[in-house]
């Protein structure tokens, strides 16, 4: 049975459709990131998840209950955990205090020292809430989240406010967690976390799911066009490179195509054939924010530094 099942989820505000027709499924003990731009439905499908909002249609099951079902809410409560975007603890309480009066609404939760030690908060454990930076407070967030040893996460926004070291520990406590068992559906920006954390992603754009899959294959990233750049040292003196390419301002030279190992082969073989040193040789395919973009509607601005002529043997 999945973690959680959706089915033709619908919500609608005063007439506008949030949510329409939304059908999903999150594996156990698996990471899924649901990934969509402001307004794109994605807060509204999280919150009818976690039972914080009553949907309008469609089925939806979270651990085998549904979470608009009050008679057995508080058994899905007792399950899950939610790290939500904004701090939601009185600001006069301790670190410590705040995570053992979470741990008291669970039957089996961690312990306080340990989630401590996990969230980094050892040495403020004692700290009140209001001195808290902003960084440290998201890492309480997370505290509270996990401290109630869920059998499912859900991550809103988890490392707004990190700074690089600190996100890096926030995905380590993610994969400690999935590695114990622990389900997490998670929402983010950023598409390197969503790349470096996700098992399955699932893009959520004008309340429709328009792409789900791997990290490395949405949107056909793993099939689709690559670029390969490079510059030449010495452009001017350089016999003409066998494949067409265009070239920037800045010397950089970028083939386009579908076929790389058949196009890099004829390269490599011309630069040794012809003794051309090729410097900084790349082969890069779609980004995972390339093909997040492209789904949601973004039209990139034409590069003024890019030429359109063509470099190549005739």
């Amino acid at each position: 049975m999945p973690a959680v099942s959706v089915e033709h989820l619908a919500k609608t505000y005063e007439g506008v459709d949030a949510v329409k027709d939304v059908t999903f499924e999150v594996n156990e003990g698996e990471v899924f990131a649901l990934l969509g731009p402001n307004g794109a439905g994605k807060t509204t499908t999280i919150e009818i998840l976690e039972g914080f909002r009553k949907r309008d249609g469609g089925r939806v099951e979270v651990l085998g209950y549904d979470p608009a079902d009050a008679a057995t809410s508080r058994r899905l409560r007792e399950r899950i955990g939610v790290v939500l975007q904004e701090l939601a603890v009185e600001p006069f309480l301790s670190v410590r205090q705040a995570l053992t009066r979470n741990a008291g609404y669970y039957p089996n939760p961690r312990s306080v020292d340990e989630v401590l030690q996990l969230v980094g908060l050892s040495e403020k454990a004692d700290d009140r809430v209001k001195s808290l930076s902003g960084g440290q407070q998201r890492r309480l967030d997370l505290g509270l989240g996990i401290v109630g040893n869920p059998d499912l996460l859900f991550l809103d926004e988890p490392t707004t406010g990190f700074d690089p070291s600190a996100r890096r520990g926030a995905w380590d406590v993610v994969r400690a967690l999935t590695g114990g068992g622990t389900t997490v559906l998670l929402t983010t920006h950023y598409m390197d976390e969503a790349e470096a954390l996700a098992d399955r992603v699932a893009v959520i754009n004008a309340g429709r799911i328009v792409a789900e899959g791997t990290p490395e294959s949405l949107g056909g990233r793993d099939v689709g066009e690559s670029s390969i750049r490079f510059r030449l040292p010495d452009a001017d003196g350089n016999p003409p490179i066998p494949i067409p390419a265009t070239v920037s301002t800045n010397g950089i030279y970028e083939i386009k195509t579908d076929k790389e190992i058949e196009v890099l082969a004829t390269l490599t073989n011309w630069a040794l054939r012809e003794k051309v040193n090729v410097v900084g040789l790349t082969v890069e395919r779609l980004t995972l924010e390339d093909v997040y973009l492209r789904l949601t509607g973004y039209e990139p601005d034409t590069d003024p530094d890019a030429s359109s002529v063509w470099i190549g043997s005739s």
